[in-house]
């Protein structure tokens, strides 16, 4: 396993998999704390519609049997358990016949693609800050520039995107408001869909990247100035070696580390922001989705989007752990 004994990889394992099974539970359970359920909202709907639903009592007692509603919990429980370790997420209620499943396999990918380029240019822009600042040999008008550039850290992401979209939406008509890619246009794998999704999507990648790579430069800094006086920085610059060696081979390789702790910790925080972005820029991703399931009490969509952005979380950290041999070899792994 190339360093990684078989007891730390059970270890692992099993805290990866309790993990999922704690938030399992929870979003088996949270959905249900709320007053009302899915049917019932969904008649109420119809009926804000339609004015008046015929035989309301009757099609609300056959769709609670048909989804299971009026089982005992530990039934609905046990049930709900059985049925995600298969990834049968069920049927979506408010959008009924489609599955779960199915609304997932639309939206997963415009997420993942949001939340993945975000989150390497934020870590790789700001580690780089972070290594300049701390870096002797940084020009001095950089060392200015970067720490104006991160007072947006303060500024909550949907907030932060309200501004991008009065600035760049409508006082400077560049970039689109709303959607993931222009109207109108069919996905596929053409330059003129390609330019369009990278169009739409700036403005809600910016909304993250801009409020979160402070952070990481802070972080990166502090962790290049305590290792500034180690004694094979000493070494290092006693050999003549050249500054921007020193830098990249001795420095950033050592203070980089404790950010990639950073970063799988902070996977679960970022696409909670990222929800609230695609909330904000109607973007077609899974943060849209849950917000349409909040909406409609839709229990299997809830709990099926909040299991795969968990998993995803988890799924993250585990690999984070593992990979730390490739990163620093001085990690022993074997509990000492």
């Amino acid at each position: 396993m190339g360093g990684i004994s078989l007891n730390y990889l059970a270890r692992r394992l099993l805290v990866f998999a309790l993990t999922v099974w704690v938030a399992a539970t929870l979003i088996f359970i949270i959905p249900r704390l709320a007053p009302g359920d899915p049917i019932s909202a969904m008649i109420a709907r119809m009926s804000q519609f339609e004015g008046f639903v015929e035989n309301a009592d009757l099609i609300i007692e056959s769709w609670r049997k048909r989804f299971g509603l009026d089982d005992p919990i530990h039934v609905q429980y046990l049930r709900y358990l059985g049925n995600t370790l298969r990834l049968d997420l069920g049927y979506s209620m408010g959008n009924f016949p489609s599955t779960v499943y199915e609304l997932i396999a639309r939206r997963l990918p415009w997420t993942i693609g949001l939340v993945g380029l975000s989150t390497v240019i934020f870590f790789t822009v700001g580690n780089l800050c972070g290594a300049l600042l701390a870096w002797y040999r940084t020009p001095r008008w950089l060392k200015v520039m970067i720490p104006i550039s991160m007072t947006f850290t303060s500024v909550p992401p949907a907030l932060f995107s309200l501004l991008l979209v009065y600035i760049f939406g409508f006082l400077l008509p560049i970039f689109p408001q709303v959607g993931a890619y222009g109207r109108g246009m069919v996905p596929s794998l053409t330059p003129e869909f390609f330019g369009s999704v990278l169009h739409h999507g700036f403005l809600p990648a910016m909304s993250i990247v801009l409020v979160t790579f402070g952070f990481w430069a802070l972080g990166m800094r502090g962790m290049m100035v305590t290792i500034e006086g180690e004694d094979y920085m000493i070494l290092a610059q006693a050999k003549g070696l050249k500054p921007f060696y020193v830098l990249y081979r001795y420095m950033i390789r050592n203070a980089i580390l404790p950010q990639m702790t950073a970063l799988a910790v902070s996977i679960g925080t970022l696409i909670n922001g990222s929800v609230l972005v695609e909330i904000m820029f109607v973007y077609n991703g899974m943060g849209s989705l849950i917000y349409e399931g909040i909406n409609t009490q839709d229990f299997g969509l809830i709990q099926g989007t909040s299991f795969i952005l968990i998993v995803t979380s988890a799924l993250a950290v585990l690999i984070i752990d593992l990979v730390y041999p490739l990163i620093d070899p001085r990690i022993s792994l074997e509990g000492r």
